[in-house]
């Protein structure tokens, strides 16, 4: 799943437990980590306030600057550079900032960010909307009402205070409007989820903190958490927690018409943390769908499948064959498997039945426990043609 940044705010301790895991990183990343060296960036909120606090500057003093001072939350400020600035007439002019994610790997990393601002007749009113490249709200859940641009409430409120900050004057005698606009936007959302979560047409203006923190897991798990609530405001009480777009392509053809585009989210590695979130959210029944590799490893009782030290164990899957009456030599062949599709190779090699079954079982009865009873599971194994292999509901 490749992620925009992260828009997190509700549930923050979940969020911080699953943000505490480490992850397998490219080895540059991991060796600026171990030395503490990780450049943080800027959300496109911050960067859509620069842009529209130095383009309102050179709309009041004629003049383009190439730098500029934002306020984020939490009375911090930033400096961000200023790309460029056209004052196309005596009542307009537009700014854009590069969006700067750091070390980070969100798809808006080297995007212009761009700000129309142009003065009104409305005295003292500010208003922000979306350009071309920013998305349009279509469903509910969002926290943004539909129809309007996805420009989320923190970076609303941060380019209303920059505007405050420039034009305190002129707003005594007339308004202030604000046009959010991305040039690569369109195109950027294909990359995204946005789309499932009814935002169309380009991508978000996101961000709670104005900072990007450099491979944060909080990305994904705002986006679980996102994709659930867009989930819960259409109606749906039933979702399908994928491991990947993989198997969420096998589950939807498995489902077929029988559940909606929005009833599929992809938790990765974040079982733990989706299933405690479905539970929150009052969802009735969540189907987790996976490969044998994360699947067996949610068996053992692993609730964030990437961390390091969430090896599968052999000997675990050694077990589990010989509850299904495997004889002594696939047992020790089991053992010195390489991986977990190894051991399904000698699984159906040697014809062993129920093997998969059970490991969907046992990762029912862990994720039961978890959410205490209060969410009906069902639990689907694919193999690598999108076949099922395995399959439990608890009956």
């Amino acid at each position: 799943m490749i992620y925009e940044e992260s828009n997190d705010v509700e549930d923050k301790e979940q969020e911080l437990k699953v943000a505490e895991q480490e992850q397998e990183l490219p080895a540059d990343i991991e060796e600026k980590k171990r030395r503490g060296i990780l450049k943080t960036g800027y959300t496109t909120g911050t960067s859509a306030t620069a842009a529209t606090k130095a383009a309102l500057l050179a709309l009041i003093s004629g003049k383009a600057v190439d730098s500029i001072i934002v306020s984020l939350p939490k009375e911090k400020t930033a400096e961000l550079k200023v790309a460029w600035t056209k004052i196309e007439r005596s009542n307009s002019s537009t700014s854009a900032v590069i969006k700067n994610a750091g070390d980070d790997p969100d798809i808006t990393h080297g995007a212009e960010i761009c700000s129309t601002v142009s003065f009104t007749t409305q005295t003292g009113k500010i208003v922000i909307d979306g350009g071309m490249g920013v998305g349009r709200v279509t469903k509910p859940g969002l926290g943004l009402e539909i129809g309007k641009a996805a420009i989320n409430p923190v970076p609303i409120k941060m380019i209303e205070q920059a505007v405050r900050e420039v034009a305190i004057e002129q707003l005594k005698y007339r308004g202030v409007s604000v046009v959010i606009w991305v040039p690569a936007g369109e195109e950027l959302t294909k990359k995204t989820d946005n789309s499932r979560l009814g935002i169309i047409g380009g991508i978000s203006i996101l961000g709670t903190t104005g900072i990007v923190l450099p491979y944060s897991t909080a990305s994904f798990a705002a986006s679980i958490r996102q994709s659930l609530d867009v989930a819960v405001a259409m109606g749906t009480d039933t979702v399908v927690l994928t491991t990947g777009g993989r198997s969420e392509d096998f589950a939807k053809d498995l489902f077929g018409i029988s559940l909606p585009d929005h009833s599929f989210v992809q938790m990765g590695d974040f079982v733990g943390y989706a299933i405690k979130q479905c539970v929150n959210k009052k969802i009735h029944k969540a189907i987790i769908a996976g490969f044998i590799g994360k699947i067996t490893k949610m068996a053992m009782g692993i609730k964030q499948t990437h961390v390091k030290g969430s090896h599968i164990n052999m000997e675990f899957m050694a077990v589990v064959a010989s509850e299904c009456n495997s004889p002594l030599r696939v047992l020790e062949e089991i053992k010195r498997a390489n991986t977990a599709r190894h051991v399904s190779e000698i699984i159906n090699k040697n014809n062993i039945s129920g093997f998969f079954d059970i490991l969907c079982k046992r990762v029912y009865e862990w994720m039961y426990e978890y959410s205490k009873g209060e969410l009906k599971l069902e639990v689907i194994m694919f193999d690598f043609d999108g076949k099922v292999c395995g399959r439990y509901d608890g009956k």
